[in-house]
């Protein structure tokens, strides 16, 4: 069972990976830094409700590492590993609580994501100015967040249903 889950593991950092690479190709042109549909973002939700808040945890960092290493910089690294923890801290905390659907989960994490980058933006540059992108991207946030839940949602439900016959 061991190596079973190492494998699924592995093939959803490679398929978030895809996702983000995907995703770089894919000019969002809003004027505003940092908005990005986060289409791998539907693989750690679907790792949080399908498998457990490790193998989400382990994706998404393994995930930054790869993309980090072979499409960005340092600091991408820096500022996707701290979005990525604080989104998955917040996603992980909402879950467990019962109490938000799948949507109100993902929509949080991509809140805090953007939230989280910025704040190391700030800390990094020492230019509190760039909290002024904050609303466009807590916006951006919460319609891609809902986009992300939404096909997830609907991810899930399929092959839940595959599974079954």
């Amino acid at each position: 069972m061991r190596t079973k889950k190492l494998v699924l593991n592995s093939i959803l950092v490679a398929l978030s990976a895809i996702f983000s690479y995907v995703e770089a190709l894919i000019p969002i042109p809003l004027g505003v830094p940092g908005i990005k549909l986060g289409l791998a973002n539907i693989v750690i939700v679907f790792a949080l409700y399908q498998l457990d808040y490790k193998s989400a945890a382990v994706i998404s960092v393994v995930r930054v590492i790869v993309v980090s290493s072979l499409f960005g910089n340092p600091t991408m690294a820096l500022y996707s590993l701290a979005g990525t923890a604080v989104s998955l801290f917040v996603m992980i905390l909402l879950k467990i609580t019962g109490k938000f659907s799948i949507i109100g989960v993902s929509m949080a994490g991509g809140v805090f994501h953007n939230a989280a980058q910025v704040t190391v933006a700030v800390l990094t540059v020492k230019t509190i100015g760039l909290f002024t992108y904050l609303p466009a991207l807590i916006l951006a946030g919460m319609l891609t967040g809902i986009l992300i839940g939404i096909v997830s949602e609907k991810a899930i439900g399929h092959l839940s249903r595959i599974a079954a016959l």
